[in-house]
């Protein structure tokens, strides 16, 4: 590699054959350490520095996690698995989160922490770290560069931040392409999506998005959602993936107590407070310092209750009932319901203050009936836990089976699927559950089903031509996508969402 490629008497033309280069040799990688490690290394050339690391984002964690590390003094460290002290990534968060880049002339008189670095004899100086971009415009990573000299490095940020984008994407594809090769089972096995949860469609995705914008804040999230659309696993993943992790996540569905004894829960009370107090009693505000309380049903908690509620939330305090005085709590709170609590505020039945303090960061979870495609993997992943829960052999579905799942619209969400699966599972006496396991009914009135039967339609027409033309290239799949003009990748999602396996493409005509 030319060294000093932006120096004052260098051609910029070198710099931009040296990129396009690098850029090349990581799209002809099939490997993924190899692929990482020359990330790493041909950034740290180019920018000319002694240090370049690359994090990528754990979306079940929500860590940030060094996958590949290059120092030029110390070759041995060129990939470093293990992860630094997360205690000491807040400004990589900030910098992600933020979506912009941080570029420091000198690193020592910055004030901030950058414990994250490998300790050096001669200190670091120049710092620059650039977020990445997926290709849903996603920010799922970080790359860092170092210099022991005080330059300023900002002017490669936009060139290796798109080169370690592109490495990441390219670390993606070959995720999604290499464990189909070799594996007989279908690629109908469900992936399990963002933050644990399970989808691909585009209404899973921007929740998502949205989920991961709230992780490390300490916003005030309201979930909304139809009953049964996962909203409780969705608190669970932000709290799992957020910096509250290690402390107690607590549980209150409003609607399951009357309001006295609801107040007691939620805030405690003291010895003698009322008929049958005869103890202290800590409320789940006090469990859950430190950590996380969802608020479930919100809308159904009673007007009285939702005023003392608002004054725990504005001053962080919260007082027993007999108790003398206030008492501060460290608590993040995540409301849920299924209404719609703007029009509660309307007709007088929730406090519009309480409203707008709780609807600092709402999240719409999508209807099952919205989730275009994502039935079939959800109902993949329920047969396989009920199997494995069974201890029994793993249950396949039938493709009418799958076009009546599909075709239903669910109105228990994923909990009635969860509990259709567990019923089709054990009502399979074979290998295959068929529509006779499902016990929904054949036909629909075409009122309340025109949409999805158009849909319907349209996805047996594609599997139908999809099928043709793989027999026709039989069941080349790298020819198939030629002929019909799209990337491999776009046709491997396709058969996907299609059930079309690929190992046995060729089979199914």
């Amino acid at each position: 590699m030319t060294d000093n490629l932006l120096g004052k008497e260098a051609d910029p033309l070198v710099y931009v054959d040296a990129l396009s280069a690098c850029f090349t040799r990581l799209g002809f990688e099939r490997d993924e350490h190899s692929l990482l490690e020359g990330c790493v290394t041909g950034a740290a050339r180019l920018s000319q520095c002694e240090l370049s690391q690359l994090y990528l984002l754990d979306e079940v964690t929500g860590r940030l996690e060094l996958t590949a590390q290059h120092m030029a003094q110390i070759p041995s460290l060129s990939v470093a698995p293990a992860c630094p002290d997360q205690s000491h990534q807040g400004l990589l968060h900030a910098t992600l989160n933020q979506g912009s880049v941080l570029s420091l002339e000198d690193v020592q008189d910055s004030g901030y922490d950058t414990r994250f670095l490998p300790a050096m004899a001669i200190p670091w100086r120049a710092l620059l770290i650039v977020p990445l971009l997926s290709r849903c415009k996603r920010m799922t990573g970080v790359l860092v560069f170092a210099r022991q000299q005080s330059v300023q490095l900002r002017v490669y940020a936009s060139s290796l931040g798109h080169l370690g984008s592109f490495a990441l994407n390219q670390l993606l594809a070959l995720r999604d392409i290499q464990p189909i090769v070799g594996t007989k089972r279908r690629c109908d096995k469900p992936l399990a999506g963002t933050y644990g949860l399970i989808g691909t469609s585009a209404a899973m995705e921007q929740a998502c998005r949205l989920i991961s914008k709230v992780l490390h804040t300490s916003y005030t999230v309201l979930l909304h959602g139809e009953t049964g659309t996962g909203k409780e696993v969705v608190a669970r993943a932000i709290h799992a993936a957020g910096p509250r992790k290690a402390k107690a996540f607590v549980v209150q569905n409003c609607a399951a107590f009357p309001e006295g004894l609801l107040e007691s829960e939620l805030f405690g009370y003291r010895k003698g407070a009322f008929t049958g107090a005869e103890r202290n009693h800590a409320g789940l505000f006090d469990a859950a310092h430190g950590g996380t309380l969802l608020l479930d049903e919100i809308g159904d908690m009673p007007l009285s209750l939702q005023a003392k509620l608002l004054r725990v939330l504005q001053e962080g305090e919260v007082r027993p009932l007999g108790a003398s005085a206030a008492h501060k709590v460290d608590v993040r709170i995540i409301a849920a319901t299924h209404r719609d609590l703007a029009a509660m505020v309307a007709e007088g039945r929730f406090r519009e203050d309480l409203y707008y303090r709780l609807a600092q960061f709402p999240i719409t979870l999508p209807a099952l009936r919205e989730r275009d495609g994502d039935v079939q993997q959800l109902a993949r992943y329920f047969t396989d836990k009920v199997c494995e829960a069974l201890e029994r052999s793993p249950v396949d579905w039938s493709n009418t089976a799958l076009d009546q799942l599909s075709s239903h619209s669910f109105p228990g969400n994923i909990r009635e699927l969860k509990c259709l699966v567990e019923r089709a599972v054990l009502l399979c006496d074979d290998s295959v559950i068929r529509p006779e396991h499902l016990a929904l009914p054949m036909t629909l009135t075409p009122a309340a089903t025109d949409e999805a039967t158009l849909r319907q339609r349209m996805e047996r027409v594609e599997r139908t031509f999809l099928l043709d033309c793989l027999h026709k290239n039989r069941g080349n799949r790298t020819r198939t996508a030629r002929e019909l003009g799209v990337a491999r990748r776009t046709l491997l999602y396709r058969l996907a969402r299609l059930n079309i396996p690929f190992g046995d493409a060729r089979e199914e005509r």
